[in-house]
């Protein structure tokens, strides 16, 4: 790899730079309208390639003065952020998605410059070798929800859309909206994303219990088991009650959260709120 042979100095220098002229980028493309895409059209694309340099040696800790991996709150936010775009490039060469990239533009700048500003602190050697496979899996299952979570966003604003037209149900179910695809497409969508995110969810926390010697019921764990229950019990809900509209999407929402907070939230406390606590 070519960041192995250059100096710490040098490889923190990348990573500044790639965050800050990602985080411009990305406002570039929050900033133009709709219209001017096509005209800016390398602008996403560019912001979303720093960011994943950014990531690659944030995480790995490549090149740095402290090497091995580290993963604090603010890059598992930027990880999310930039997985969710990824399905974003894709799906929006497939169906129009307008606001949306406003939305994950600014999004996405917050949160590679909230990673640059909070690395987190490297982290010793992993006492099995699964546990990659683990981290792997939740950054994974976390992106899966996020996508999920964006769909719903657009799942609640189209049913909004249609009460405020006073549309009957037969031109809810087969009109498009105004983001380029029918209500049911979308919401088949949306719940598809969440199937994924739990099975995978599923897999990274059988193999934390797995690989880890003594089980504590710390409040990451407490916090992941939750939200894997919460959205296990939505996807349920829908198979047997057939739960949808705002009742499914507050289940999700909340399933979201407790996973948000499992990790994200934890690091945060340990590594901001008591950080500045001892050292105040």
């Amino acid at each position: 790899m070519i960041l192995s042979f250059v100096s710490p100095e040098a490889a923190q220098q990348v990573l500044g730079a790639g965050s800050v002229i990602a985080a411009l980028a990305y406002l570039i493309a929050l900033a133009t309208a709709e219209s001017s895409q096509r005209r800016l059209g390398g602008v996403l694309p560019l912001a979303f390639g720093l960011h994943l340099l950014a990531l690659l040696i944030d995480i790995t800790g490549l090149g740095l003065a402290q090497e091995g991996a580290r993963f604090g709150f603010a890059p598992a936010l930027s990880m999310t952020t930039w997985l969710i775009l990824a399905v974003y490039l894709v799906e929006s060469r497939l169906v129009p998605l307008p606001g949306v990239r406003r939305v994950l533009s600014g999004l996405a700048a917050a949160t590679v410059l909230l990673a640059w500003a909070f690395p987190g602190e490297s982290r010793p050697a992993a006492a099995s070798p699964w546990a990659p496979l683990h981290w792997v899996l939740g950054l994974a299952s976390y992106g899966l929800f996020g996508v999920a979570v964006l769909h719903a966003a657009m799942l609640n604003r189209a049913e909004s859309q249609m009460r405020l037209r006073g549309k009957g149900a037969t031109a809810v179910a087969g009109a498009p909206l105004a983001l380029g695809m029918p209500l049911l497409r979308l919401e088949r969508l949306t719940f598809q994303f969440v199937g994924a995110g739990v099975a995978v969810l599923s897999l990274a926390l059988l193999l934390g219990w797995w690989f880890t010697p003594h089980w504590r019921w710390d409040h990451k764990t407490l916090l992941s088991v939750l939200g894997w229950l919460v959205l296990s019990g939505l996807l349920l809900g829908r198979r047997v009650f057939g739960w949808r509209g705002r009742r499914a999407t507050r289940w999700l929402y909340f399933g979201a959260a407790l996973l948000l907070l499992s990790y994200a939230g934890t690091r945060f406390v340990l590594e901001v709120v008591l950080q500045r606590a001892s050292g105040g």
